[in-house]
């Protein structure tokens, strides 16, 4: 257990918004990269698969340090000193999450360097570190390699006073170059290793590598010509990507302020140095220096604590396209995914949807035949005239895009909801947005001042004398990549008061449109909350009446302060709660007098657990939603989130049993303490294994 955790509190204590009763978000997302560095080390996991997972890690820091440690900086340069839920002040925050993510960088260092690339080589890949390891032919192919791919490309920069600092963009790995010129003094140079070139240079030898920059590193006379080299390090920076826009600004200039923002944070604050653990403390104190000194107020000048090295290779997400190689025994077994029995038909999908709601589970079920389906027959159909749709993240080639923009040019009425703030994605969403007005898609922005993060999309089917509204709601992305990696829960129905919700919806999307409330739909940032809140109530009611009372909720992260006291209460009315949450839990279960009642577990495996469901027993009138929001304060106060309710009573049954198998596992679960640690779940004695995301692979392998 790290230090940084606080204990419990061994007290009762009367006042559920005291901080002891909180763990911090920052601390807690940290703990979630903990479990994903884990089924890296586990050796249970193939071992491309443990390579993966150590890109991921890494991913997954980067984006934390450009997001969640940068708004900390700017909150600590602002003079903020506002205390989160559990106490801590932005430079508390700070210092704890240095402390942790060193300790993080070790045990990943160990991993990767001790573990994982030495039982690699033992399969025939193997990623070289240095050219000591190579034989002369490989050291020959490498220089022909380099002055014939490399050379051309690079581009020296040296710093002097004829020649600044040079501009260093986000995540770029470096070689810092000190040099000793004929006037007998050093200088310093940049190299900057070329994102356009692999960043893993194969060797005559299949399945060997190297790393470009080592490549480099061993060419620089080239660069360098009549110039003694006195050493050369490798060190990378990370900048502040988080949008800042202002919740005044208007719908209709979005477009050009995000592009706007886009490119102005190229030049954001640097937030964190990483450099390799050979550089001298001559040459760390010379880049603190000179960052700092681009630094734009307020932002405030970079110290040590913001310098992180790093033993051995800097920028390992790089080391996700390794993991892709062909090497089947190393990876988990392909899967297949399986289309619902009720798609299987080559019967018009809207006949089948008339009959009855189909509940989709992705990836087990084919987003290919049910989603894409859904969207390419509402783009042929002569008898569809018009197709909405939310996109959040388009993905860079969006199969779904250019659908809407066929039904566009056919002459259907296409309205799409593009959500330009998607974190990471905003680019990618800017191009879209841009093709699909082109060729006749009302394209509309959402709503000033909130993302739009609800997954909907609504059809108007010309059927006779009638129309009929056909939809699809769910919990992820409309995007075919993330949907055989993430698992999602969505439903395609032709309800109509879910469809006349839509229809409400999108004019709130699209248009001024400020409906009194809605018949189905939960909706935030109206309403959400207050129902959430509402049914949590409802259970303390059917508890101390007697009645059967039970909470089970799936979601990403549970961070929202007025849930937690609401679940702390139905926990004190001893109401039994179980929570699946991901990644960010700031709740303490198992407070003695407070929330002995509620358990919380994470599962971290195979896929992505991206699905949000949640469940109310309500005295035995079970209750039953997919959507998708988390319970945090964004989620609720500060997007458009829409979630369904589920009515078919096998389709409550199907997704009750799969919170139920979840909080069987025994292998992926992991179970999180009062203290705010997790433990891993491991079988008993002669209890079989029973891990969901296999488990589910195993049924959908039956019935195939």
């Amino acid at each position: 257990m790290t230090d940084l955790l606080r204990p419990a509190p061994r007290v009762l204590i009367e006042d559920l918004r005291d901080p002891s009763l909180y763990l911090n978000r920052e601390l807690s997302w940290l703990e979630f990269n903990r479990r994903v560095l884990h089924e890296a080390l586990d050796p249970r996991t193939p071992l491309l698969e443990r390579l993966k997972f150590l890109a991921i890690f890494s991913s997954n820091l980067d984006e934390f340090f450009q997001v969640r440690v940068a708004g900390l900086k700017q909150q600590l340069a602002a003079g903020i000193v506002e205390r989160t839920a559990d106490g801590m002040t932005p430079e508390d925050q700070l210092r704890s999450i240095s402390t942790v993510v060193r300790e993080l960088g070790d045990q990943h260092r160990r991993g990767l360097e001790d573990e994982v690339l030495p039982a690699l080589a033992t399969h025939g890949l193997t990623l070289h570190q240095t050219l000591a390891e190579l034989s002369p032919a490989d050291r020959n192919h490498l220089d022909t390699y380099f002055h014939a791919n490399v050379f051309p490309v690079l581009t020296p920069l040296a710093v002097d006073p004829g020649h600044p600092f040079p501009y260093i963009s986000n995540l770029s790995l470096s070689l810092a170059v000190v040099l000793r010129g004929s006037d007998g003094e050093e200088h310093f140079a940049r190299v900057k290793v070329p994102k356009i070139l692999p960043r893993w240079v194969p060797l005559p030898t299949a399945n060997h590598f190297i790393p470009l920059e080592v490549v480099i590193s061993a060419n620089l006379e080239a660069l360098f010509p009549g110039v003694e080299i006195l050493g050369c390090y490798t060190f990378r920076i990370t900048r502040n990507t988080d949008l800042q826009i202002d919740n005044g600004d208007e719908a209709e200039d979005l477009l050009s302020l995000i592009q706007e923002e886009v490119r102005n944070r190229r030049f954001a604050e640097v937030v964190r140095i990483e450099v390799h653990a050979s550089m001298p403390a001559s040459l760390r104190e010379l880049l603190l220096m000179e960052f700092s000194e681009q630094q734009e107020p307020p932002a405030r000048p970079l110290t040590p604590e913001d310098l992180y090295e790093v033993r051995g290779l800097i920028d390992t997400a790089d080391l996700l396209s390794l993991s892709a190689l062909d090497f089947p025994t190393l990876k988990d077994p392909i899967f297949h995914p399986a289309t619902p029995p009720r798609l299987a038909s080559p019967r018009n999908i809207f006949d089948v949807i008339r009959e009855g709601d189909i509940l989709l589970h992705h990836p087990y079920d084919s987003f290919a035949t049910t989603v894409e389906r859904f969207i390419q027959t509402a783009a042929e159909d002569p008898d569809v005239l018009a197709i909405k749709l939310t996109l959040y993240r388009t993905g860079g080639d969006s199969s779904i895009a250019r659908l809407l923009a066929q039904a566009a040019e056919r002459g259907k009425q296409v309205a799409v909801l593009i959500e330009l703030q998607a974190r990471f994605d905003e680019e990618n969403n800017i191009i879209w947005a841009q093709r699909l007005e082109d060729v006749g898609v009302h394209v509309s922005y959402g709503v000033a001042g909130l993302k739009t993060h609800a997954k909907v999309m609504l059809v108007v089917r010309r059927e006779g004398d009638t129309m009929r509204r056909y939809l699809h709601t769910g919990t992820g992305n409309y995007n075919p990549k993330t949907a055989r990696l993430y698992t999602d829960f969505g439903l395609l129905t032709a309800t109509a008061e879910l469809g006349a919700d839509l229809t409400d919806l999108f004019n709130v999307l699209t248009g001024f449109a400020s409906p009194a409330g809605y018949r189905k739909l939960v909706v935030a940032p109206r309403g959400m909350r207050e129902r959430f809140l509402e049914m949590i109530g409802r259970e303390v009611e059917h508890r101390r009446a007697g009645r059967p009372a039970h909470i089970m909720a799936k979601m990403n992260a549970l961070v929202d302060p007025d849930i937690i006291v609401a679940l702390y209460e139905a926990s004190r009315a001893e109401v039994p709660i179980d929570l699946i949450v991901r990644g960010i839990c700031c709740l303490r279960p198992g407070l003695p007098g407070l929330s002995e009642t509620i358990r919380v577990i994470s599962i971290v495996g195979r896929f992505l657990e991206h699905s949000r469901a949640f469940y109310f027993l309500n005295g035995g009138d079970e209750e039953v939603y997919i959507g998708s929001a988390d319970w945090m304060p964004r989620n609720l106060d500060r997007r458009i989130e829409a979630v369904t309710p589920i009515e078919d009573p096998a389709h409550r049954q199907a997704l009750r049993d799969l919170l139920r198998l979840m909080w069987l596992d025994n292998r992926q679960a992991w179970e999180l303490g009062s203290d705010g640690t997790y433990v891993q779940r491991c079988p008993s004695g002669d209890e079989a294994e029973r891990a969901t995301h296999r488990v589910l692979l195993e049924r959908l392998r039956s019935v195939g």
